[in-house]
């Protein structure tokens, strides 16, 4: 399971050390893609296959941005021997990834966002909004 956060810093090639506890985790290979909140993805290949065949479940007309958004922007990745991955120059211009970067572990797979955008998105988190959801949810 994937947790707590973690603050890499981006070199000019786009790499960052992914932390020892989640490369363990994530195995030799894994998929990064666009997150649906200017955000990154990250999926150990078991996650990825189920993620996938729910996406192929769907009807292709119905799912075709789904399709676009996922499929065309993920990369296969396996870290460098230094334990390093490389994020594509797409990936981090959509998330705004810039020196700085935050890693979040959430449960199952990984987040990866630019300081400034986590900073923004963790100071509008609510607890009051967060345990009405829960609630309605059946927690």
């Amino acid at each position: 399971m994937f947790l707590g956060e973690y603050r890499p810093t981006v070199d000019a090639k786009g790499r960052f050390f992914m932390p020892a506890k989640y490369r363990d985790e994530l195995g030799n290979a894994f998929v990064i893609t666009k997150g649906t909140d200017s955000c990154l993805s990250v999926y150990p290949l078991p996650y990825w296959e189920t993620y996938v065949q729910k996406i192929e479940a769907l009807p292709v007309a119905q799912a075709v941005k789904i399709r676009r958004f996922v499929f065309a922007n993920a990369c296969d990745v396996e870290p460098d021997a230094q334990g390093r991955v490389l994020l594509s120059a797409d990936l981090r211009a959509y998330a705004g990834i810039g020196k700085n970067a935050v890693v979040l572990g959430l449960g199952s797979y990984l987040e990866i966002w630019s300081e400034d955008a986590w900073a923004k998105q963790n100071g509008t988190d609510d607890a009051a909004e967060v345990q009405s959801l829960m609630l309605s949810l059946g927690f």
